[in-house]
């Protein structure tokens, strides 16, 4: 089997990936992810995706390489990691009582084809009190999340319901993607 490489440092992109008994390696991109002002979340997503994906495809030119991004979006307006506490508890407010969106985006490369999708969830918080959200920013959990949450943590109870892919809001669409990894010739590995 070819060598497969998730182009990430996200702890929960590995778990998930592990979770499918994919075998695989890390290496991460050191692509500025700067998001272009003109891009709508979903091609935000699909463009950071392709971009470290390929960062890390040109250092592995025999390898199968996976690339992923995620963002939230508010009336299409792309909230990203937070600053800082107070950015934190602005996106938080921002989001109380509101249905947002989740874009992922997934680029797989090799020297043979290149595969680049996106999901989209939609996701809905409860009207979250102003102690909820100091609580929340508090776990410190917030800083290296888009959208200032995460919904594996203890961000889950801030979430009112989800409509889509749940693993698509941790980080990367687990089912969508291992079918997508069969064409390339990556499958699980369940012994």
């Amino acid at each position: 089997m070819k060598t497969f490489i998730l182009a990430s440092g996200s702890p929960r992109r590995k778990e998930l990936l592990e979770q499918a008994f994919l075998p695989f390696t890390i290496s991460t991109s050191s692509i500025d992810e700067q998001i272009n002002p003109n891009h709508t979340p979903s091609e935000a997503v699909e463009s950071l995706a392709r971009q470290k994906a390929t960062d890390v495809f040109e250092k592995n030119p025999d390898a199968i390489v996976l690339g992923s991004d995620t963002v939230v979006a508010l009336d299409q307006q792309i909230l990203g990691k937070p600053k800082d506490a107070d950015h934190a508890r602005a996106m938080l407010s921002q989001l109380s009582g509101t249905e947002h969106a989740v874009y992922t985006g997934v680029a797989i490369v090799s020297k043979d084809q290149t595969r680049t999708f996106h999901e989209r969830t939609s996701v809905t918080f409860w009207e979250l009190t102003a102690d909820e959200i100091e609580q929340y920013v508090s776990t410190n959990e917030p800083f290296d999340k888009a959208g200032a949450y995460g919904i594996q943590g203890f961000g889950a109870t801030l979430v009112k319901s989800i409509a889509g892919d749940y693993f698509s809001v941790v980080g990367l669409p687990l089912a969508r993607t291992v079918r997508e990894l069969k064409s390339f010739g990556i499958t699980p590995q369940v012994s």
